[in-house]
């Protein structure tokens, strides 16, 4: 069963310079070849570390707006017909916002990005988090085994993709869950549109956020 969760866009208030303090320090204790890999910018474009930081920390805020962070949580339960604890995939990570407040709940996350300062920051902010682990990995061709996790879930992600990468995305999703796939997301139309730009504009401090949203 894969839930498709529309945020027209709870917990934890994650700014910008929490993000970039993460990773100002995760990089200084990185050899200087991985530093220049991690020079890669979001989705190919050149961002100074400042912007993704504060790009990721609008995503946060953005995640605790009605649509964002408790609408996943519910999806999630839905599937979970009443189990306390779970293993969950969380996709496009980000900053690690979303499995902090799943651990909250009790579950076990796996968090998997490939964007190297994005995965910086998200092991930085989630090393104290014992149900979190950060793993650096391509969403279409997953390293797990055939229902690794009980569910996956991605946020703010599938919107990003053209619809062949979009499928084979959700393809691998469903096929590491048990029990099914909770998708947040934006649902296009008129409506949505209107308060997702309400949304980014009013709490999008960014270019990258005004941009993608």
């Amino acid at each position: 069963m894969i839930q498709r969760l529309s945020s027209e866009r709870d917990d934890d208030v994650i700014g910008p310079r929490d993000v970039l303090t993460a990773l100002h320090r995760a990089r200084r204790t990185m050899p200087l070849a991985l530093r220049a890999d991690a020079a890669e910018l979001l989705d190919g474009g050149r961002l100074s570390q400042a912007e993704v930081a504060r790009n990721l920390a609008d995503l946060a805020r953005l995640n605790r707006l009605p649509g964002g962070t408790g609408t996943s949580v519910d999806g999630i339960r839905r599937l979970l017909d009443g189990r306390r604890t779970a293993t969950i995939l969380d996709a496009g990570t980000g900053c690690g916002d979303m499995p902090i407040a799943f651990a909250r709940v009790g579950w076990d996350t796996t968090a998997l990005d490939t964007h190297p300062d994005v995965l910086l920051v998200a092991r930085r902010l989630t090393a104290d988090v014992a149900r979190i682990r950060v793993v650096e990995a391509d969403a279409r061709n997953l390293p797990f085994e055939d229902g690794a996790f009980d569910v996956s879930h991605c946020s703010l992600l599938v919107h990003h993709l053209d619809p062949g990468e979009a499928v084979a995305v959700l393809r691998e999703m469903r096929r590491v869950s048990r029990h099914g796939v909770v998708i947040n997301d934006l649902r296009r139309g008129i409506l949505p549109f209107v308060a997702t730009a309400v949304s980014v504009m009013a709490f999008g401090r960014t270019r990258v956020t005004r941009n993608d949203g």
